[in-house]
C-alpha cells in the first residue's frame, strides 16, 4: 500500500461507518497508513454525534446497516455539512451508481473491493475538494476586485460631497438587511448589495458648482441635478454582467417615488424595480442622517419620522413598514459604519432642499 499512500495535504480527516468490526478495523489501519486521520463509527446515529463534534473532509459509508441506512445518513450528511460522502454496498441491483452521485454521494463504491481501490477513490475525491476550493478562492478573489474597482468608479463621481467610502457601505448594508427581509432569493440580495453602492455614480457628470451648492437649487439647477439618474444609466448600460444590469435599474430609478411623482420616467407602484425601491429608503435614511454642503445631519429618529410620512408616497409601504419594523437595525449599522454625530436639537429644522422634495 506504500506505493498509494496519501499524496495531498497530510492528515485530512476521514470517518467510516460500518456496522461490521472487521471492515472497520480494516479501514481504519488501510486509511491511517495512507496518512489520514481516521475515527470509526458502528451506525448512522454514532457517525452523526462524531460529525457534531469533529470536522471530517469524507465520510465512507455502507448503506445496509441495522437502524439508520447509508441513503439516510448521506441525506443528513449532505443536508447539513461540508464534507464529501462515499458510499460502499454489496447491493448493486438495489441501489444504482447514477442514484448515488443524484444524491449528492462524491462516489460510488461496490462491495467486495480491495483498500487500495478505496485509498484511490479517496485520494481523487479529496484532489477534487482542493481543486475545487482553489477555484472558489480565484472566483472569490476576482469578485472582490471587481467590486473593489465599483467602489473606486463610485467614490470618484461623489468624492466632492460627502464621505462616500462610509456612505457606500452603508447604502450596500442597508440595502441587504431590506432585500433579506423582504424575502428575496439570494442571488438578488447579493447583487443589491454589490450594487446599491453604485445608485450615484452618473453625479461624476453634475458641475461641481451644482454638487456643492450649499443653498437650495434653482428649478434650472435641479433640472440638472436630476440628469445623474440617467448618466448614470448609460455609464452602466450595454453590458451582459447581471450586477451591472441591475446597477443600471438602480441609478436609473432611485428617485421614483411610489406615487409616481418621482423621476426621470414618473414611475409608480410596482413598476419601479424592487432594487429602486429598496435602495430609495436606504439613500434617503443615509443623506438625512449625513452632513451634505445645505444641511447638518438630522437625527436618526427625524429621518425615521420623515420616512414613516412619506410611505405610499415617495416610498414603497411594505418596504416602509420593513425599515420601521427593523429600524434599530438600520441604526445599528449606521453608527457602526462612519458614526452618528451629535445634533444641536434647538431650532431645528428641515433644510430647504429637503422641504421641496418632501412636499411632492
Amino acid at each position: 500500500m506504500n506505493d498509494i499512500k496519501n499524496k495531498g495535504p497530510k492528515k485530512s480527516s476521514i470517518l467510516i461507518v460500518d456496522d461490521e468490526p472487521s471492515i472497520r478495523l480494516l479501514f481504519e489501519k488501510a486509511m491511517k497508513t495512507a496518512g489520514y486521520d481516521c475515527k470509526v463509527t458502528e451506525d448512522g446515529e454514532q457517525a452523526l454525534l462524531a460529525m457534531s463534534q469533529t470536522y471530517f473532509d469524507v465520510v465512507i459509508t455502507d448503506i445496509d446497516m441495522p437502524g439508520m441506512s447509508g441513503i439516510e445518513l448521506s441525506q443528513k450528511i449532505l443536508e447539513t455539512y461540508l464534507s464529501d460522502v462515499i458510499v460502499m454496498t454489496g447491493k448493486v441491483k438495489s441501489y444504482h451508481y447514477d442514484e448515488m452521485i443524484n444524491l449528492g454521494a462524491s462516489d460510488f463504491v461496490e462491495k467486495p473491493f480491495s483498500v487500495q481501490e478505496l485509498i484511490l477513490r479517496v485520494n481523487r475525491v479529496l484532489k477534487e475538494r482542493r481543486l475545487k476550493k482553489e477555484a472558489k478562492d480565484s472566483h472569490e478573489e476576482l469578485k472582490q476586485a471587481y467590486i473593489d474597482s465599483i467602489h473606486r468608479l463610485v467614490m470618484a463621481s461623489e468624492f466632492k460631497d460627502e464621505d462616500t467610502g462610509d456612505h457606500i457601505v452603508r447604502i450596500g448594508e442597508y440595502s441587504r438587511l431590506m432585500a433579506q427581509k423582504l424575502g428575496l432569493p439570494y442571488k438578488k440580495i447579493e447583487n443589491i448589495y454589490y450594487t446599491a453602492p453604485m445608485h450615484d455614480v452618473g453625479k461624476i457628470g453634475i458641475p461641481d458648482k451644482i454638487m456643492l451648492k450649499p443653498g437650495k437649487l434653482t428649478r434650472k439647477e435641479f433640472g440638472i441635478m436630476k440628469t445623474h439618474t440617467t448618466i448614470g444609466a448609460k455609464l452602466l448600460s450595454r453590458s451582459k454582467s447581471g450586477i451591472l444590469k441591475m446597477a443600471k435599474e438602480i441609478a436609473l430609478c432611485h428617485h421614483e417615488k411610489y406615487n409616481g411623482h418621482g423621476y426621470p420616467k414618473q414611475l409608480s407602484g410596482e413598476d419601479i424595480p424592487i432594487s429602486g425601491r429598496i435602495v430609495a429608503i436606504a439613500d434617503t435614511f443615509d443623506a438625512l442622517t449625513s452632513r451634505r454642503p445645505y444641511k447638518d445631519p438630522y437625527p436618526p429618529e427625524m429621518a425615521l419620522d420623515i420616512i414613516r410620512n412619506e410611505r405610499d408616497r415617495h416610498f414603497d409601504p411594505l418596504i416602509t413598514d420593513i425599515f420601521m419594523e427593523h429600524f434599530d437595525d438600520f441604526l445599528h449599522i449606521r453608527e457602526t459604519i462612519g458614526g452618528v454625530e451629535e445634533v444641536n436639537l434647538e431650532n431645528f429644522m428641515l433644510s430647504e432642499r429637503d422641504k421641496e422634495i418632501f412636499q411632492t
